[in-house]
């Protein structure tokens, strides 16, 4: 790569200039306003279809609602972009207080729309979808009439869309605004730093325990310090949307997340009853790590450590120059964007403090375009973070061509391109490693993602799953919610993890997201089906990058399953498929004890 010096602050005045005084993008909220009211208007005089003549009306209507939903998607971005960077900037905050009112005044039409297409005769609806003029649309709309909202009336839907923009929404946007504003003390070589979240977060990967345990500890604290307030947002959040589910007719809390997630609940049980089974080889891996720093059993705040000191400290442009050249090997488009990403300055990276903690990818669809915002604080798992966060660019890249409401993918498999990327990074590195040292430590990489997604993410949803049932009868206290996130870490670490943080409640921000409810098992179903999407690229080269293209660009028009049949042949609600997965994660485990076991290692 011949390019050095790469911005580590991102470009957003190639979106919208001016930030949050921009001008133009004042005037992009007029057109959303404007587009919005003439969906008002179309929407106000469109009845249930009786005849399949009427369809003209509705592939006009699904058309605009479409295109609305790509310049939502816009706003929303840019405003994500510019509290992330400045968390305090309160005109930023004003502008999403705007787009959040358009925007609930379009979900209003939506849910509409929806009820409209839920109350169509069988036969119509069989006639209709059989018409040239709704082809690109049959997925989409059967999913509308399917509409998990078809037990409240317009009036109920619309009083509580007004209701979540200063009540629901706003809880998770003070989540986020508290934990930006918050700084802790810690002891880094010598000298006493004041960190943002961010930054203390990023110390778990700090070469001394005593660094990686100061700032465990001093975070521990502060959230200590703050547990009921943190309570209190997390306990109104979930009664908020229980309340909602209540209405609704929903009877279940995963009821919601799974259709979302386009998955049928066999499939989720399914991976969760192959991942219980393999607790073993990845509580051996943490024992046998453990023991190589000296302990009996894997310390909470020791997990992220590396093994070596060996290259431990990446500059940002190594950084760049790593990741192009291993996703060149893959195939020219990703090899192409990413270049594109890294010289237009598409990443904020900059290791700063009063910034947001929260690594993320936002999509821009209008302009094609992706920014990726992270710390950039010289590790690996630095890099993991920002080749995952690409993943989620490349994503968006590829759905540039698809039409507007398709281009909505579930977080499922969102999760599984950003992992795809991992995968390129980690397999390049393997085969660089010359040592058994540096094989370790890759493989030590590579098992922290297997134990994340296996017992993290599953005692995640473990404890969303008890929290849910216990909120049902009322307040959860600060003290409870400890006490079942200790509970739910047992069980799904198996019992090999020593002194967790049961404030992880409160640290995990995918618990406040308000956006995806049960964020949590989409990563690990990404984790695996990434591992089989690879596994079919290693074997084509880079003849697959077409075919890994097309299943991103089919990722918003179908069910995973769907998908994966498709894509893959393979039927995702067996345990035969996830054994698959699995079995190289549990090889990797083995080979790491074989290894770290070996009279050869120094």
């Amino acid at each position: 790569m011949e390019n050095t010096g790469y911005q580590k602050v991102w470009n957003l005045d190639n979106i919208f200039q001016g930030g949050s005084k921009s001008s133009q993008f004042l005037d992009h909220i007029k057109r959303l306003e404007v587009l919005v009211y003439d969906l008002e208007k179309c929407v106000e005089s469109f009845t249930t279809p009786i005849a399949t003549n009427e369809v003209v009306n509705l592939v006009n209507i699904v058309e605009d609602i479409g295109n609305i939903r790509v310049n939502l998607s816009q706003a929303n971005s840019f405003i994500t972009c510019l509290l992330a960077q400045s968390p305090k900037d309160q005109d930023a905050a004003i502008l999403r207080g705007k787009v959040a009112q358009i925007e609930s005044r379009y979900e209003k039409e939506l849910s509409k729309v929806k009820n409209i297409v839920t109350n169509t005769k069988q036969d119509v609806w069989e006639s209709l979808l059989e018409m040239k003029e709704v082809e690109d649309y049959r997925f989409i709309l059967n999913e509308w009439r399917e509409n998990i909202d078809k037990h409240l009336s317009n009036h109920e839907h619309n009083l509580i869309s007004d209701l979540m923009a200063d009540g629901y929404h706003a809880w998770g946007h003070f989540y986020n605004a508290l934990v930006s504003s918050i700084t802790v003390n810690v002891q880094v070589d010598g000298k006493e730093k004041n960190l943002s979240v961010g930054q203390a977060l990023n110390l778990r990967s700090h070469p001394i325990e005593d660094v990686r345990k100061g700032s465990h500890y001093a975070l521990e604290s502060i959230w200590q310090e703050k547990e009921e307030l943190f309570a209190k947002i997390l306990n109104h959040i979930a009664g908020f949307r229980l309340q909602v589910y209540k209405k609704s007719g929903v009877k279940s809390v995963l009821e919601v997340p799974l259709k979302e997630n386009r998955m049928k609940e066999e499939t989720m049980n399914a991976m969760w009853s192959v991942i219980s089974k393999y607790k073993k080889p990845f509580s051996n891996y943490l024992k046998r790590k453990a023991e190589m720093m000296g302990d009996s059993s894997m310390k909470a705040y020791n997990f992220w450590a590396p093994i070596s000191t060996n290259n431990q400290k990446i500059e940002y442009d190594e950084a760049a120059v790593l990741i192009t050249e291993h996703f060149s090997q893959f195939g020219t488009e990703l090899e192409g964007f990413v270049k594109r990403a890294f010289n237009e300055a598409w990443i904020e990276a900059e290791d700063r403090a009063n910034k947001s903690a929260v690594a993320f990818c936002a999509g821009f669809p209008l302009t094609g375009e992706s920014r990726v915002f992270m710390t950039f604080g010289g590790t690996f798992l630095n890099v993991l973070t920002l080749v995952h966060e690409l993943g989620h660019a490349f994503h968006n890249y590829a759905m540039k061509t698809v039409y507007g409401l398709n281009k909505r993918y579930p977080m499922s498999v969102a999760e599984t391109a950003s992992t795809f990327s991992e995968m390129i990074i980690f397999d390049a590195a393997m085969k660089k490693a010359k040592s058994i040292e540096d094989k370790l430590f890759i493989l030590d990489e590579k098992l922290k993602r297997s134990v994340m997604n296996f017992m993290n993410i599953h005692s995640r949803f473990l404890f969303e799953q008890r929290f849910y049932e216990e909120r049902k009868e009322g307040i959860v206290s600060a003290n409870r919610l400890n006490q079942l996130v200790g509970d739910a870490i047992h069980e799904a670490y198996d019992g090999s993890l020593e002194h967790p943080s049961t404030y992880s409640w409160v640290w995990t921000p995918h618990y406040y997201i308000t956006q995806s409810p049960f964020y949590n098992f989409p990563y690990t179903f990404g984790f695996l089906f990434a591992l089989s999407i690879y596994a079919k690229a290693k074997e084509k080269g880079k003849e697959f990058e077409k075919d890994y293209l097309n299943l991103l660009r089919d990722s918003g028009r179908m069910t995973v399953e769907d998908l994966v049949m498709k894509h893959l042949g393979e039927d995702i609600t067996s345990e035969e498929f996830w054994e698959k997965g699995m079995e190289i994660c549990v090889k990797e485990a083995e080979e790491f004890v074989k290894l770290s076991s070996s009279d050869d290692i120094e």
